[in-house]
């Protein structure tokens, strides 16, 4: 951005573009009709999610601290993929299996499975990628709509957005903030943190593929490296709640189950609707060391590279849950901005979509 702003030749069509993106941000607001009004922030807190924490005892990790998964065997992965996503970005809509006998788009759907299926087992045996990943499990205590995270006495803290929707009194306004226990209620929490990679290796393949102008090739590979990633990041969980933070020893789930999320805890990301802003991933990231632990980094926008990758938080509160944060005040942007330390300018582009208002 600062490069598009002191260059001459660079700064009238990031000036342009940022009216535009304000233009759409506002005509986005005057179109969206009788939606239910806020509540203002103050009243939202009030109306936070009670974590019981006058009776609940948050569980220890068994394996504290961080723990890094070198060249992870993507044999033990292919059971967990979840096939459903891989055919939607192929348009192929449908719910897997049952996809493979459509009335419609079956024939594709099982020419296409057979094709995924037969570079699997050559991605394997040949090893023509690399799954890395990291995960840290870490003492951690709410403060307002930040988590604070101790890592070895050097403090890091996470930020967060709540839920302002009109809802009747037993109904609570969501924040993520709301799973951890509060700091100044003498519990003991934690909460993890992962980054995992099935990417690292693909470009060689990639470049082969297009130098032979075989595209068809190129982009199954690039769909079933995304598929291990979703994968990994699902068994990584799975062995998290089962053996490494170990507060659910006696799962036992099938691969149905798993996607699902039929299980105790969750693994919301920035990015998505319970957090929907990516920059945090910066956070995440250093929490990690990314880049040393399993090869990863983000770009200036915060997109992760390799890009079959997958990252995210933990929780174990029993009624953790997803929700979406969905649209925010003015006030709320305000109070974000301040407790990141950037300009409210600079918070209401990483949360245009989320805006309740027009952006002065």
């Amino acid at each position: 951005m600062g490069q598009s702003l002191i260059s001459n030749d660079l700064r009238a069509a990031f000036v342009a573009a940022n009216a535009s993106d304000y233009a759409d941000i506002r005509e986005r607001h005057r179109n969206r009709g009788d939606a239910k009004r806020l509540v203002s922030l103050e009243k939202a807190r009030a109306q936070k999610f009670d974590g019981g924490w006058g009776s609940y005892v948050p569980p220890a990790p068994r394996k504290p601290g961080l723990t890094t998964l070198d060249a992870y065997p993507l044999a033990e992965l292919i059971d967990v993929i979840d096939w459903t996503p891989f055919f939607g970005a192929w348009e192929l809509a449908g719910k897997f299996p049952a996809i493979l006998d459509d009335a419609v788009v079956g024939a594709q759907a099982r020419e296409l499975y057979r094709d995924a299926r037969a570079m699997l087992d050559r991605i394997v045996a040949e090893r023509w990628l690399t799954a890395r990943g990291v995960f840290g499990l870490w003492p951690a205590s709410s403060q307002g709509d930040d988590v604070i995270v101790d890592i070895d006495g050097r403090c890091e803290r996470l930020h967060f957005l709540r839920q302002q929707v009109d809802k009747p009194v037993d109904r609570p306004d969501f924040c993520l903030a709301d799973f951890i226990a509060p700091s100044d209620g003498g519990l003991q929490d934690w909460i993890g943190a992962f980054a995992v990679t099935a990417g690292i290796g693909i470009d060689t393949h990639i470049a082969r593929f297009e130098a032979d102008h075989d595209d068809y090739n190129a982009i199954l590979l690039k769909a079933l490296a995304d598929r291990l990633a979703e994968a990994f990041a699902e068994r990584l969980h799975q062995r998290v709640r089962t053996e490494f933070w170990g507060y659910a020893p006696e799962e036992r789930l099938d691969n149905e189950a798993l996607i699902d999320e039929a299980y105790r805890g969750i693994r919301p990301a920035p990015g998505y609707p319970a957090c929907p802003e990516h920059s945090e991933k910066a956070a995440l990231f250093r929490l990690l060391d990314a880049n040393a632990n399993a090869g990863m980094s983000l770009t200036e926008n915060y997109a992760m590279l390799p890009t079959a990758a997958v990252s995210g938080y933990y929780f174990s509160h029993p009624q953790s849950q997803y929700f979406v944060v969905g649209r925010l005040s003015k006030e709320q942007v305000e109070d974000y901005a301040r407790r990141k330390g950037v300009p409210l300018a600079q918070a209401e582009r990483w949360l245009a979509s989320n805006l309740d208002y027009d952006p002065e």
